[in-house]
């Protein structure tokens, strides 16, 4: 097992009727602002809930957060922190809210050009560049990016798509009622079982350094998404089953599983030139890539392949290459009994745009990915030609 720090302050409030922590969390006088997405946490009454639980505090309301945040809209919510001197933030969402939020909690006081925070990839943004940021508190509607317990966000402007990651930026608590995702369309419960599935197999499928702990815990989450995921989807107030996805959703990225292992994200590094070249749900961008992956990169993952045949798959017979055969074909079959097409051409992307997306990748710096830095641009391609 490698080396490791582990740092996580976020408190959290888990299942029904947890609203009132919002009042016992934020200081008495403090400025609220709340900031959602579309629309449909205001329409069902969510945002007034937590404005009565904000009490007399004052508030303002920021929403049209995108399902993947721009940088512009971004930057106007930073605009209202500094012009009407806010002192706390509420993000009412899922991951892209969440992620627009921290943003904005590191750019509304930041000294220089803001733009400048997208560049610093997987590096950290920390106190001495950032002096003063915005504490937040979250109330979670969509179970899938884990941002709700994680330092780490994917922001987008007109040049891509960027990870900004700063432990400036835990939320000081979040709220995870399963109650409040009942309403959500199947389409966005699957993406959310399939992210958390990657999320968990990125640090999971990669060379094994003998973390037993975090192999078994990783292991649970993804036979429990695997055990619960068609319940949760075809019954969507069943609490049980989507109070276990929420919480995977969660334990799959907050800290605990990556700690002292490898990790890879070429899945979701290709994935995000899909979703902003083509407008491919992040969810369906991590289908359609990591099958392909595990093909294209089955030599060098053998032996972790072998352990999630045998013990995620419970695949026993038959040879090494057997088994792994079979675990990628139910990888690629589970995704599809989602109701989630794994292969490119279904999207509507053709073979002449997989040179565009390796130009993108090289755009982006992405030339050298995996566990082992040893994906190159030729590699991505022949991932991308598998997925066809």
């Amino acid at each position: 097992m490698f080396n490791f720090d582990f740092y996580n302050p976020t408190r959290i409030f888990f299942g029904k009727d947890r609203l009132e922590n919002i009042d016992k969390n934020i200081p008495a006088d403090a400025k609220v602002l709340i900031t959602f997405g579309g629309g449909s946490a205001k329409k069902n009454g969510l945002i007034d809930k937590v404005k009565a639980n904000l009490g007399n505090r004052k508030v303002v309301e920021f929403g049209g957060i995108e399902p993947n945040p721009r940088y512009e809209t971004l930057m106007k919510a930073a605009e209202i922190v500094r012009n009407k001197n806010i002192d706390f933030i509420m993000a009412v969402g899922g991951g892209s809210v969440i992620d627009g939020t921290k943003f904005i909690c590191l750019a509304s006081f930041y000294k220089g050009d803001a733009y400048d925070l997208l560049k610093y990839g997987s590096a950290q943004i920390t106190s001495k560049v950032v002096e003063k940021v915005v504490p937040f508190g979250v109330v979670l509607t969509l179970p899938a990016a884990g941002s709700e317990m994680n330092m780490g966000a994917v922001i987008s402007s007109e040049e891509g798509k960027f990870p900004v990651m700063s432990a400036l930026t835990f939320p000081k608590f979040s709220i995870l009622d399963p109650t409040y995702t009942f309403t959500l369309p199947k389409i966005q419960v699957a993406n959310g079982v399939v992210d958390t599935f990657v999320h968990t197999t990125e640090q999971y499928i990669t060379f094994p350094v003998d973390a037993k702990i975090q192999d078994r815990i990783a292991e649970g989450i993804l036979q429990t998404l695997i055990e619960i995921s068609e319940t949760t989807i075809a019954e969507p107030e069943n609490y049980d089953a989507r109070a276990n996805l929420v919480w995977s959703a969660t334990m799959a990225l907050n800290g605990i599983i990556g700690t002292g292992v490898p990790q890879d994200w070429t899945t979701h590094m290709i994935g995000h030139e899909l979703t902003a070249l083509f407008g491919i749900d992040h969810g369906q961008t991590l289908a359609i890539i990591y099958p392909a992956l595990l093909e294209v990169r089955r030599v060098q993952k053998q032996a972790k392949l072998l352990q999630y045949a045998e013990r995620v798959w419970h695949i026993q017979n038959g040879s090494a290459e057997e088994k792994i055969d079979l675990a990628i074909q139910k990888t690629r079959e589970f995704f599809e009994s989602l109701g989630i097409k794994t292969r490119l051409s279904q999207y509507g992307v053709t073979s002449d745009k997989i040179p565009v997306i390796v130009e993108q990748l090289k755009i982006h710096g992405l030339t050298a990915l995996s566990e082992t830095q040893d994906i190159t641009l030729d590699i991505s391609q022949k991932i991308l030609e598998k997925a066809m």
